[in-house]
Parts: C-alpha cells; sequence; structure tokens
C-alpha cells in the first residue's frame, strides 16, 4: 500500500463519522450522506497531490466534502421531478396577518427566551432539523446555503437558478414556516 493510500485510510478510520454525521444534518438523507462522504474521500485519493498540509486534513476534507453537499443541492433541485410546492404568497399574508399587515393574535410570535443558547441544545436542534425537514425542498435548501453555509444571496441565485425576487420571498415563507412550527413543537411543549 502506497503511502498516500496509508495515509487516506487512516482519515477514513478518524473522521468518518464526524463527516457523516455533518453530512447528515445538512441534507437529511442518510444513504446520499454516505455516498457524499464516500465521494469525498475518492476526491482526497484523487487530488492527494494538491494537499500541501497548509490546513489540518479535516479542514481539507471538509472543504471537500461542503463543495459535494453544494453538487447534491445544485443537481437536486435541478431535477424534474423535485418542484417546488407552490403556495400563493396572499395566501401565507393572510394566514399570520390582518387586513392592516399587523399579526393576528393567533399567529403572532412568541417572545422566544435565551435564544443565544438554543443551537447549543442538542433536542432545540433535533426539532429545529424536523422543522426544516417539512419544508419544501428548495426552501429547505435556500434556508440551508443561506444560514447555515453563509453562502452570498447572489450565488445561491446562480447555483439554485433562481431570481434574487424569488429568493427573497422562498426565504420569507420558509422563515414564517419554521419560526411557526418551532413555537408549536418547541416553546409549546
Amino acid at each position: 500500500m502506497s503511502s498516500s493510500n496509508q495515509i487516506i485510510s487512516k482519515w477514513v478510520t478518524e473522521y468518518t463519522d464526524e463527516l457523516y454525521r455533518y453530512t447528515y444534518f445538512k441534507i437529511s438523507d442518510r444513504e446520499a450522506a454516505e455516498d457524499l462522504v464516500q465521494n469525498t474521500f475518492l476526491a482526497a485519493v484523487n487530488s492527494f497531490d494538491n494537499f500541501k498540509n497548509e490546513s489540518s486534513p479535516k479542514t481539507w476534507l471538509y472543504s471537500i466534502l461542503k463543495n459535494k453537499i453544494m453538487d447534491y443541492h445544485r443537481a437536486k433541485f435541478r431535477k424534474p421531478e423535485f418542484r417546488e410546492i407552490k403556495t400563493d404568497n396572499e395566501e401565507i399574508l393572510d394566514f399570520f396577518f390582518d387586513k392592516n399587515y399587523h399579526w393576528k393574535k393567533e399567529t403572532s410570535p412568541d417572545e422566544w427566551d435565551d435564544t443565544e443558547e438554543l443551537l447549543d441544545s442538542e433536542d432545540f436542534n433535533l426539532t429545529l432539523k424536523s422543522c426544516m425537514d417539512k419544508l419544501p425542498p428548495k426552501w429547505n435548501a435556500a434556508i440551508q446555503l443561506k444560514y447555515m453555509e453563509e453562502r452570498d444571496g447572489k450565488l445561491i441565485c446562480q447555483e439554485l437558478d433562481i431570481t434574487a425576487t424569488n429568493f427573497w420571498q422562498i426565504l420569507h415563507r420558509a422563515k414564517l414556516q419554521l419560526r411557526e412550527c418551532i413555537e408549536r413543537n418547541w416553546y409549546k411543549k
């Protein structure tokens, strides 16, 4: 076995579980997550000569994996079988707001306590993941890319092949639905 293969084998042992957990959190599909992690290691083998030890192996593998996840999202939303659920913007606005665009009493947001510590809570993260899984696929991808990957809106529009107006509408609708879901499943337990 060559020295590069020995090094990659060591990395597989050290990092597979962590890379898999990260990937599964990002895409919510076990089989696809396994494939993406495997493809990450295959890409590492094929480009091992490009690894210059300027970063840690873990950082390098994560950068490869993040590109694989982006490719996965791009491919997923360009396939015709994934269609965005059409929801009339007026219907969403009517659900949350009255005719004067004030929050309806029954749908107005609750005050959230301890919001700074929420993302440190494993239980909250499971609730958030469950709520995100309920979003239409394109909405989920937009939220993931904007807030979890911290990508630029202009780049997300290019990657998902949507207009800026559509992107901001998707984010707005998704945030409204996420807030309602989190309030129903986290705060009103």
